[in-house]
């Protein structure tokens, strides 16, 4: 079975059609998802989808993109959310300094400030790093100790490593699967107990679907595609990255 860490499912276009889509992801093998939010209220619709859906579980955050406008009591609305049944981590947050849509004094603001909640009530942290990685080091060093996943990874094997010493997973993307990536070097170096794999859907589809709305179904392309860079059989990434979810967010084993 493989486990899809980190799906937007209500942002594709086909969230008016998500029982079909949740159904053809069943059927390629995807038996479980993660579902993060990127505000107040996007978390709160990942957690209703989560209780509508036995195979989906949720996350609660503020994205980097959405810290200038988080409301000044985020961290106690944030709180009521997490406190939820079906919650399995504090997220998507972290720091962007490619696009800068939030300015990045807020945004380091703000996630220290989630850090410190996720701390608090002793869940993990799903992060979003976007040429940020000295920063969100220096963050993660001054809240510490601290557990969670590097979400989509993009950075390069000295900050993959830095994770991993901090105890941290590293999750691969469909860009993973892109032609002249640099990223199949850094996930042949990783320790197949701390890794993750993700669709990010609706984003990122892997090849050979590059450039289009990208759903759950397609992660046995990024699974197949990390089997390759391992040196294993596909059957070894499913086993070993659904035992690595099931341990990070706590799930039910299957």
């Amino acid at each position: 079975m493989l486990i899809d860490s980190h799906s937007h499912l209500y942002m594709g276009s086909w969230f008016k059609n998500l029982d079909v889509v949740l159904e053809r992801a069943k059927e390629h093998g995807i038996g479980k998802i993660i579902c993060p939010g990127i505000d107040i209220d996007s978390s709160w619709q990942s957690l209703m989808i989560a209780k509508n859906h036995p195979n989906v579980y949720a996350a609660a955050g503020i994205h980097p993109h959405d810290a200038s406008n988080a409301p000044a009591d985020y961290i106690n609305q944030l709180r009521d959310i997490l406190t939820q049944p079906k919650i399995v981590a504090l997220g998507e947050i972290g720091l962007d300094y490619y696009r800068n849509i939030s300015d990045a004094a807020t945004q380091r603001k703000v996630f220290r400030k989630q850090l410190q909640l996720a701390k608090e009530m002793d869940l993990p942290v799903i992060i979003h790093n976007r040429n940020a990685d000295a920063d969100i080091i220096h963050l993660f060093q001054q809240v510490s100790p601290f557990r969670g996943v590097a979400h989509c990874f993009t950075s390069d094997l000295t900050t993959a490593k830095i994770f991993l010493d901090m105890g941290f997973y590293i999750s691969f993307a469909g860009n993973l699967t892109y032609r002249n990536s640099d990223l199949p070097a850094v996930a042949e170096a990783i320790p197949l107990d701390r890794l993750l794999i993700e669709t990010d859907a609706p984003f990122l589809s892997p090849m050979p679907y590059r450039s289009k709305e990208n759903e759950p179904s397609r992660l046995k392309y990024i699974a197949d595609k990390l089997a390759e860079c391992q040196g294993v059989s596909y059957d070894i990434i499913e086993m070993t990255t659904q035992n690595n979810a099931e341990k990070l967010f706590n799930l039910p084993k299957s």
